[in-house]
C-alpha cells in the first residue's frame, strides 16, 4: 500500500516537472518570438493584411500642331492575382470560367508576371465592366483576385498615323532585362514603336503606390489611411509638328494603290507635317490583347503592313537623285549651265551595252536645266561617268545619303551609297566596271534611299542649302501644365554654293513650268511650284512612282515626297498626290483633283 502511494507521488512529481518544463519552453519561445523574431513576424503579418498596389498614372496625350487630339486614353480595368493567395484555392479555376480562358494559360501568365508572392501578378487587361461587377459581388469566390482602374490608348482612326504614333503593349522579358528595373516591372505597359516608344519615359509619368487592407477571407477592406503611399505623377502631353488635315489628305492620296510612303516637311525648321506608310495598321488593334489569328494574318500579309516605309523602306531614288549628280558636277567645274553632251537619241552606247533613256525618241542635245526639266537619262549617264565613283560617293554622303537622318523615332534605315570597297566586297575585285556609274547617276543600280532621306535632301535645296533635322515634337506639356517648345536643329549644309543651288532650283521649276517639263500636268493654279518626277525600276513588278515637290518657290514652306509602289511613271500618280498634299497645306483640305493632264512621262 505504501509502495503504491509512493508510485502515485512520483508520477505526480514527474507531471509537475513536465508541466514546468513545458511552461518554461512556452515562455522561452514567446520571449524568443517577441524579442528576436518580432520584426520578421510583424512584416509577415502585415504582408498578409496589407497589399501594396501600384497606382498607374495617366499616360500623356498626343496632339497635332493645332492641338487636335491624335492619341487619347479610355478607362478600362486590369485584373491581377496575388500568387500566395491563389495557390491553394479555386480562384484560378473560377477565373478561367469567368474569363473564358484556359486555366493553364492563366497560370502561365501568373508565372510570367510573378515579382513576389505578395505582389499582384497581372493576368488580363481591359476586362469588361460586367466581369468587374461579378468579381465585386462574388469576391468570396475569387480570393486573391484584384482589379484596378486602368487605361487603354485610343488612336484617331483614318490618318494612317501608326508609322509615327506607334503603339503600346505589355513589356517583354527581353525589354525587362534591358530597362531600368526601378521604373519598369512585369506587366508594365510601354511604348513598342513610334513616339510611344521614343518618348515613353516622358509619356508614362511616374507610378505611385497605395496600401490596401485585406481581410483573412481575402475580402478587400479598403485603403489604409495610416499608410501613406506615393502620389503618381501624370505623364507629359506631346504636341506634334503633324498637321492633322495635311496628314489626312496624304493618307488618302494613294488612290487604289496599296503601298507607298509620303513625307511632308517644313524646310525652314525640319518640322514633319505629315508622315504616311501604306498599307498601315490601325494602332487601336494593338491597344488590347491582339487575337492570335489577327496577328498571324498581319505577319503573313504580303504587302507588309508592319514596314514603316518612310523610314525603313529602301528604294532606288531614281531621277530625283539626278540633282545630287548635277550639283556635284557644278561644284567640281565639270559642267556649267550651258554644258551640252552628246545628243540623246533614246539611249547611250557604253562599250558593248546600250543604256536607254526613258524617252525612246530621245531629247537631242540639251543643257543642264533642260536635262533636269525633261529628266534626260543620257545627259546624266555622261555626267555621272565624268564625276567618277569616288566623287559620287563623297557628294552623296555630304548630301545626307547612306546615313540616318536622326529623326525622333526609334527605327530608321541608312540606305546604301556604294563605293569601290563595297563593289569589291559584294561583286569581287576587278569583277565590276565603271559602267555601274551610269546606273548610279540616274538613281538606279545599287544606290538605295529612304523617302525621308529624299525629302530631307530636297528641304536643303528649298532652304538655300541649310538642312534641318526632321523632327516630330513641337512642344511638351509637363504634369505642372508648363509647355516647353522644341526648336529645329541644323543637321548639315549641302555641299553646294548658292549659285549651284539657284541653278538646280531653276531646273526644278522648269520641271513644273517648262514646255516639256515632266511634272507640268500637276501644277497648282496660283501657286508657283518646283519638283522632280522619277520612275524607279522594280525587278519584282511594275516600276515605282516618285515625285518630290515644294512650294511656293519664292519662299518654300513645304516639301513633299511621295513614292507609290508599282504605279509606273512618276508623273502619273506620285506627282498628283504631292500636288494634293501641298494644296492641303497652302490652301486648306480639298477633294483630290483627278483631272490630271499628263504632257510628259518619266
Amino acid at each position: 500500500m505504501k509502495g503504491e502511494r509512493l508510485n502515485i507521488q512520483q508520477r505526480f512529481q514527474i507531471g509537475i516537472v513536465f508541466c514546468a518544463l513545458f511552461l518554461a519552453f512556452m515562455i522561452g519561445r514567446m520571449f524568443y518570438l517577441q524579442s528576436f523574431r518580432y520584426s520578421s513576424l510583424y512584416a509577415q503579418s502585415e504582408n498578409n493584411r496589407i497589399r501594396i498596389q501600384p497606382v498607374v498614372p495617366k499616360r500623356g496625350l498626343v496632339f497635332d500642331r493645332n492641338h487636335n487630339i491624335l492619341v487619347d486614353n479610355r478607362a478600362s480595368y486590369t485584373l491581377s492575382v496575388v500568387p500566395v493567395e491563389v495557390s491553394k484555392n479555386e480562384t484560378v479555376n473560377n477565373l478561367s470560367r469567368l474569363l473564358e480562358t484556359d486555366e493553364e494559360a492563366l497560370r502561365s501568365r501568373i508565372r510570367k508576371n510573378l515579382t513576389g508572392n505578395f505582389q499582384p501578378a497581372l493576368i488580363k487587361r481591359d476586362i469588361g465592366f460586367e466581369k468587374v461587377a461579378i468579381l465585386e459581388e462574388q469576391n468570396e469566390s475569387y480570393p486573391g483576385a484584384v482589379y484596378r482602374k486602368d487605361q487603354v490608348r485610343m488612336y484617331t482612326p483614318g490618318l494612317s498615323s501608326e508609322c509615327f504614333t506607334g503603339y503600346v503593349g505589355e513589356i517583354s522579358a527581353d525589354e525587362m532585362n534591358n530597362l531600368d528595373a526601378s521604373i519598369y516591372r512585369a506587366g508594365t505597359v510601354i511604348g513598342k514603336s513610334g513616339i510611344e516608344k521614343y518618348y515613353d519615359r516622358e509619356l508614362r509619368g511616374i507610378e505611385g503606390t497605395q496600401y490596401i487592407e485585406i481581410a483573412a477571407t481575402g475580402q478587400l477592406l479598403g485603403v489604409l489611411e495610416d499608410h501613406h503611399g506615393t502620389v503618381a505623377e501624370t505623364g507629359s502631353d506631346l504636341v506634334l509638328t503633324i498637321d492633322m488635315d495635311v496628314q489626312k489628305v496624304a493618307s488618302e492620296s494613294f488612290g487604289d494603290f496599296c503601298c507607298g510612303a509620303a513625307v511632308a516637311i517644313d524646310p525652314r525648321n525640319g518640322e514633319v507635317l505629315a508622315l504616311v506608310s501604306k498599307p498601315s495598321n490601325d494602332a487601336n488593334i494593338f491597344s488590347t490583347v491582339i487575337p492570335d489569328s489577327l496577328w498571324r494574318s498581319i505577319l503573313s500579309d504580303t504587302t507588309n503592313p508592319l514596314l514603316n516605309r518612310p523610314l525603313v523602306g529602301q528604294y532606288p531614288p531614281a531621277s530625283p537623285y539626278k540633282l545630287v549628280i548635277a550639283g556635284a558636277g557644278l561644284e567640281l567645274g565639270l559642267i556649267d549651265r550651258n554644258t551640252k553632251f552628246s545628243s540623246c537619241v533614246g539611249g547611250y552606247q557604253f562599250g558593248i551595252r546600250f543604256f536607254r533613256c526613258w524617252a525612246p525618241g530621245g531629247h537631242g542635245r540639251v543643257s543642264l536645266v533642260e536635262a533636269i526639266a525633261q529628266s534626260c537619262d543620257v545627259y546624266f549617264y555622261q555626267l555621272g561617268y565624268k564625276l567618277g565613283l569616288e566623287e559620287f560617293y563623297r557628294f552623296s554622303r555630304a548630301c545626307g545619303f547612306g546615313q540616318k537622318t536622326g529623326i525622333d523615332l526609334p527605327q530608321e534605315s541608312s540606305g546604301n551609297v556604294p563605293d569601290k570597297a563595297w563593289y569589291d566586297k559584294r561583286i569581287g575585285v576587278k569583277k565590276w566596271t565603271l559602267a555601274v556609274l551610269l546606273n548610279l547617276s540616274i538613281g538606279q543600280g545599287e544606290i538605295l534611299a529612304t523617302p525621308l532621306q529624299m525629302a530631307q535632301f530636297y528641304c536643303g535645296l528649298a532652304n538655300n542649302g541649310r538642312v534641318y533635322r526632321p523632327h516630330l515634337i513641337k512642344s511638351m506639356i509637363g504634369s505642372d501644365g508648363r509647355e516647353t517648345a522644341r526648336g529645329g536643329e541644323i543637321a548639315f549644309n549641302l555641299p553646294f554654293s548658292e549659285k549651284t543651288i539657284d541653278l538646280l532650283n531653276e531646273g526644278l521649276i522648269q520641271v513644273m513650268e517648262g514646255e516639256h517639263g515632266t511634272g507640268r500636268g500637276s501644277r497648282i493654279d496660283g501657286v508657283a511650284m518646283a519638283g522632280k518626277t522619277g520612275t524607279a525600276q522594280n525587278p519584282h513588278g511594275e516600276n515605282h512612282s516618285w515625285f518630290i515637290g515644294y512650294a511656293p518657290v519664292e519662299e518654300p514652306e513645304i516639301v513633299v515626297c511621295v513614292i507609290i509602289e508599282n504605279a509606273g511613271h512618276g508623273s502619273d500618280w506620285a506627282a498628283p498626290a504631292v500636288r494634293d498634299i501641298i494644296k492641303a497645306h497652302l490652301l486648306g483640305p480639298q477633294m483630290p483633283d483627278s483631272s490630271v493632264v499628263i504632257t510628259e512621262v518619266e
